[in-house]
């Protein structure tokens, strides 16, 4: 066990460093495509070279900011319900968003072998799979942070069913 979390602390470390490379990346690809077109050397591969790491910058950060808990949730109604009947929303929830990973990643494996022989219109030779295969990546990872955060989901549940108090911050980190 302290393997996987040793495992899972590497790719989540470097997952955070991606996004923000690819990130950075994208935009300097978008600046760069924009002053070669001011200048009058426009350069056609710069926005597919864009989609490319934008796409990957999605998924990265999407698991990054979910494992924080920094994405936008609507939760004024959950809130006053009782504390199990919140759980029990959250778990519902976390089910429905894993199912609906699973999903994506059957079908973005699907997608990602389709489109294998599919190029970049303005970079020939660099197969679109390398786009599409973000899709069925970054699901996987988001598929993990969800079930590490289902089973904190069912231990808090636990507790407050016992009647115990736990850390509502415990780490899927590890």
């Amino acid at each position: 066990m302290e393997v996987l979390k040793k495992a899972y602390g590497f790719i989540i470390k470097w997952e955070e460093r991606l996004a923000g490379i690819t990130l950075v990346a994208s935009v300097l690809v978008v600046m760069a495509g924009a002053v070669g077109r001011m200048i009058g050397h426009p350069l056609g591969w710069s926005m597919d070279m864009a989609t490319f790491l934008f796409a990957w910058t999605v998924f990265f950060a999407a698991d990054a900011a979910w494992r924080e808990n920094k994405h936008v949730s609507l939760d004024i109604v959950v809130r006053l319900l009782p504390k199990k009947a919140q759980l029990v929303v959250s778990m519902f929830n976390h089910v429905i968003i894993g199912i609906f990973l699973a999903l994506l990643i059957r079908y973005g494996i699907s997608m990602s072998w389709i489109t294998r022989f599919r190029a970049f219109q303005g970079i020939p030779g660099f197969s679109y799979t390398w786009a599409t295969i973000t899709v069925p990546i970054g699901s996987t990872l988001l598929l993990i942070t969800a079930c590490l955060k289902l089973r904190d989901l069912v231990a808090e549940y636990r507790a407050v069913s016992l009647g115990d108090t736990i850390d509502p911050k415990q780490s899927i980190k590890g």
